[in-house]
């Protein structure tokens, strides 16, 4: 068998860390950090004054990113706490199988084929009826820890996003200089 037979297929974070150190007193609310080992998203930094023998302590409030689970933690401010390597990617919708699982269309024209739809009954509405309709959607997939999961919808064609699982519930529109805002416009920066 010659080298030519085999294909291999190399992945950009083979090797690399899921994790990297942060000191605990520089981590901020809306930042991201590994709690009982999931990926969080904090929502509350609280830090304590030094007492006579200790150190400063920080009490972190999180979100898991993937279950939406609380999570606290205490650890002194000047230690390290491991932070998660979190990406955000956009794919294509091109299909959904009867058991669940999605077809999405990568940048460089390959298809992934592992991600289940979400769990969120929202998402999960929003996705199926604008597959339904025939809509062109994109889906935005949070990454960390080795874990994914779609937490987007977008459709290009009006090219605003309709849910974000991160808990924006407006409708968030690239182009702000539509009639609508344009006619709140002097009522919301009076």
């Amino acid at each position: 068998m010659s080298d030519e037979e085999h294909h291999f297929e190399s992945k950009a974070d083979a090797g690399a860390s899921k994790t990297y150190p942060q000191q605990a007193g520089t981590i901020r609310k809306s930042g991201y950090i590994v709690i009982k080992a999931r990926p969080c998203k904090v929502v509350e930094v609280s830090t304590s004054k030094t007492g006579k023998h200790g150190h400063a302590k920080c009490h972190f409030v999180a979100i898991d990113i993937f279950t939406g689970k609380k999570l606290e933690d205490i650890v002194p401010s000047s230690h390290n706490c491991d932070v998660p390597h979190v990406n955000r990617t956009d794919y294509q919708l091109i299909d959904i199988s009867e058991d669940g699982f999605v077809s999405l269309l990568t940048d460089n024209g390959n298809t992934k084929d592992d991600l289940k739809l979400p769990t969120d009954d929202s998402l999960l509405s929003q996705i199926k009826s604008g597959f339904e309709e025939g809509k062109d959607l994109v889906v935005s997939v949070m990454s960390a820890m080795g874990e994914e999961q779609i937490c987007a919808l977008k459709d290009i064609v009006g090219e605003g996003y309709y849910y974000d699982v991160g808990g924006i519930w407006a409708i968030l529109f690239t182009i702000l200089s539509t009639e609508l805002f344009d006619g709140l416009r002097p009522r919301l920066f009076d």
